[in-house]
């Protein structure tokens, strides 16, 4: 569905976007792949690896309307990647925050329809259900701002939807290429901030297969979630620091014990498919009914239980030590 096709990741200089990129350029041949983000020097070392004819370098933020109604100008899809992220930086500056996970959000969906882009996926976090933080409040606000923009659409054809997943490994921000730095310079224990913490666990090229799959599978108002393993925090640093101490640091800032990626409170509008879940929309779309219990790929799902939640603590499947490593060594 992307042959011929052009595509512009919002935040693409990002872990997400190489990989995506790279992805694209291996699986299909695209018209146009447009990386849009605020760094130029990011944005000059992603063009040394990424130098195909089809690709095209914009600096920009997503604050900017302005600038991202010039950049959407003949797309056909959009992964919406952008994101303040750092969940302690957020808590210390929150005005920021909301800059770029609100109103960017509000100026992606705006800038998607008045250029009548075709499909529009926004990455989402585990961090957005049952928020206790404020890039969580963010992004859940963000995720709500997209399930919506499919009735500010009216009679247009742009389909806008949400990913929500996990941690990422070895991503940018991770706490595996911490481990790895502090093992490198020497360091004789690693930090962990409580030994009870679970969390959901995937690869990078897990994120962007998902990512990809579901824009065959998106009507417009889905969340998607991934069925992923979790990991507990304990396991990830025998993973890496087999000999090495433990040290219990606390807490960060806005940090919770587990988390959560379908809350309870949404199991009457979750629905179940082989290898994901799908948050269907609380509020009902005007002029437009939806069976989401059938998807893009003709896959058939059905209402969980009522109460269900998805939970990295209770969750069915945790990696071992060792499989922690294995899916390391595939990123």
């Amino acid at each position: 569905m992307f042959n011929n096709k052009s595509i512009l990741i919002t935040g693409g200089t990002g872990s997400f976007g190489h990989k995506y990129t790279q992805t694209l350029l291996q699986r299909y041949k695209p018209k146009r792949i447009i990386i849009f983000s605020r760094d130029e020097l990011k944005q000059y070392e992603m063009q040394q690896k990424f130098d195909q004819s089809c690709m095209r370098y914009f600096i920009g933020d997503v604050r900017d309307s302005d600038r991202l109604m010039q950049a959407f100008k003949g797309v056909d899809y959009v992964i919406h990647a952008a994101a303040m992220k750092h969940v302690p930086a957020a808590e210390y500056n929150p005005m920021e925050c909301i800059k770029t996970n609100i109103h960017g959000a509000e100026n992606v969906i705006r800038a998607a329809i008045a250029n009548g882009v075709n499909k529009v996926i926004a990455l989402s976090t585990d961090k957005a259900a049952n928020p206790i933080n404020l890039y969580g409040a963010t992004k859940l606000a963000s995720d709500k701002l997209f399930v919506a923009a499919n009735n500010m659409v009216g009679s247009g054809k742009t389909r806008f939807a949400a990913v929500r997943y996990g941690n990422v490994v070895g991503s940018r921000g991770s706490v595996v290429p911490f481990f790895k730095k502090l093992i490198a310079d020497g360091s004789t224990s690693l930090p962990i901030t409580h030994p009870d913490m679970t969390r959901f666990w995937i690869s990078l090229q897990e994120g962007v297969d998902f990512v990809l799959k579901n824009f065959e599978r998106m009507q417009g108002g889905e969340i998607f979630v991934p069925k992923i393993p979790s990991i507990r925090i304990t396991d990830l640093a025998k993973a890496y620091g087999d000999n090495l101490k433990q040290d219990v640091v606390g807490i960060r800032p806005g940090e919770k014990m587990h988390e959560i990626m379908c809350p309870s409170d949404d199991s009457h509008h979750t629905i179940e498919f082989n290898d994901h879940f799908v948050i269907t929309p609380s509020i009902k779309f005007f002029g437009k009914k939806v069976n989401y219990y059938v998807n893009g790929q003709q896959q058939v799902g059905q209402l969980v239980p009522q109460g269900f939640e998805y939970h990295s603590g209770s969750n069915s499947h945790f990696l071992s030590v060792n499989e922690i490593l294995e899916l390391d060594s595939l990123v």
